[in-house]
């Protein structure tokens, strides 16, 4: 996390694929971030219009229909905005115009910190995931810092912008980990958001089925509650 101490408010840009994978990865972190009076926007690169199996279902209802439980799920978190870019689900480009796109948000929103994709994993990944990690990694270092990358923001009064932490998620070696005990709950209440992704349970039986998965897991590797990341510092 961004250390304290500074009198700006602390800013942070989650930038993902689709809708839901925040708040399954690392909802707890957006929560304690939200819970510490950070400012936390979600940059949403699709609206999740392949991913289902209903005969009856068309790509345009069923982005609609993603979209709004993002949007309910973020504010179960305590995120502020929502940005959709609306690039088609599985065919993210991972260089332009993507880059250019997260520029001009890292400009607009001026981040502390970008939480995004490790698109350097070893084994499978999502091919959108790993363009929206590259684009993002590449987006922040060194396009949104520079002026000569993207001069037509400057012309709309858009400075360039450091950003001082990326959060890498989903990789194989991560090095960074977050408590997120205290806001758990809240991260199954906003994931309870996405009834079209998740099996259809009645919410106690969702929410308890999630805290026994966790404390499985937490006897495994002694974290129960916690999120992991690579964490890469970038100079100012």
């Amino acid at each position: 996390m961004v250390e304290e101490g500074t009198a700006k408010r602390r800013r942070a840009m989650v930038i993902i694929a689709h809708p839901d994978d925040a708040d399954f990865m690392y909802g707890g972190t957006v929560a304690r971030l939200c819970a510490e009076g950070c400012e936390v926007a979600y940059v949403v690169a699709t609206s999740g219009d392949k991913g289902t199996s209903d005969p009856a279902m068309d790509g345009a209802r069923l982005a609609s229909i993603r979209e709004d439980e993002q949007r309910a799920a973020a504010g179960k978190l305590g995120v502020g905005e929502c940005v959709f870019l609306r690039h088609p689900d599985g065919f993210v480009p991972s260089g332009e115009p993507l880059r250019g796109e997260l520029v001009r948000l890292i400009r607009t929103h001026q981040p502390d910190t970008v939480i995004t994709w490790d698109s350097y994993r070893r084994g499978f990944n999502h091919a959108d995931h790993r363009a929206v990690g590259i684009a993002a990694y590449d987006a922040v270092f060194p396009a949104a810092r520079d002026r000569l990358y993207h001069p037509a923001d400057s012309e709309q009064g858009l400075q360039p912008h450091k950003v001082r932490e990326l959060l890498l998620a989903g990789g194989d070696a991560p090095d960074y980990f977050i408590d997120v005990s205290d806001h758990f709950d809240t991260k199954l209440e906003a994931i309870y958001c996405h009834t079209s992704q998740i099996q259809p349970l009645e919410k106690q039986e969702f929410l308890r089925r999630r805290r026994e998965q966790a404390l499985e897991a937490g006897q495994r590797n002694g974290t129960p509650f916690a999120e992991s990341f690579r964490r890469v510092m970038l100079r100012v």
